[in-house]
């Protein structure tokens, strides 16, 4: 794409306009990337967050994630990673392996995420978020997601679809089947 008019720019993202094609899109300002983990505890269990997200005013659950290089550019995504597993959930992991990366929504933003995968976490901090997130943590056994997911939509509560991606690969590693073979 060619070089974007910049629409609107506030401190964290922007509204631009490619000049070629006219497409609109939102862009993300002072970060490198963006990661999400894919966190499994050493008892086999998934690691979630519930943060309120005006953008659809509600609760959404969701994988942990955040900004690489927001607060140092040099930053390695795998260091984003661990530190914002660290800083929304307290939980530390020795491993993070990247499974895949890609755009999670083309049609209306840029960013591209990378998605890691840390098993046998354990517990060292609060977590929590910083800077103003509220963030609740959730731990679940892999088996019983499926069912906590869907009382927790019932609930009114919106379900990011990234989490039914971290299943995807929880199977595929061999640490949760959904159903027979």
């Amino acid at each position: 794409m060619s070089d974007p008019d910049i629409c609107y720019k506030g401190k964290y993202a922007r509204f631009v306009k490619d000049k070629k094609t006219g497409w609109e899109y939102a862009d993300r300002v002072g970060n490198t990337g963006i990661v999400i983990i894919i966190g499994i505890t050493k008892e086999k269990e998934l690691v979630l967050i519930e943060e309120f997200r005006p953008p659809v005013n509600a609760s959404v659950i969701g994988l942990p994630a955040g900004l690489a290089g927001d607060e140092n550019v040099a930053e390695a995504f795998t260091e984003a990673a661990r530190r914002e597993l660290l800083e929304e959930t307290g939980y530390e992991g020795q491993n993070f392996e990247l499974l895949t990366k890609g755009p999670p929504s083309p049609g209306i933003s840029s960013e591209v995420v990378d998605i890691y995968f840390a098993a046998n976490l354990e517990k060292v901090a609060a977590g929590g978020g910083v800077d103003g997130e509220d963030i609740t943590v959730h731990v679940i056994k892999l088996p019983d997601v499926e069912a906590w997911l869907e009382a927790r939509g019932k609930e009114g509560k919106m379900i990011d679809p990234k989490v039914y991606t971290a299943l995807y690969f929880a199977a595929r590693k061999g640490l949760y089947n959904n159903g027979p073979s």
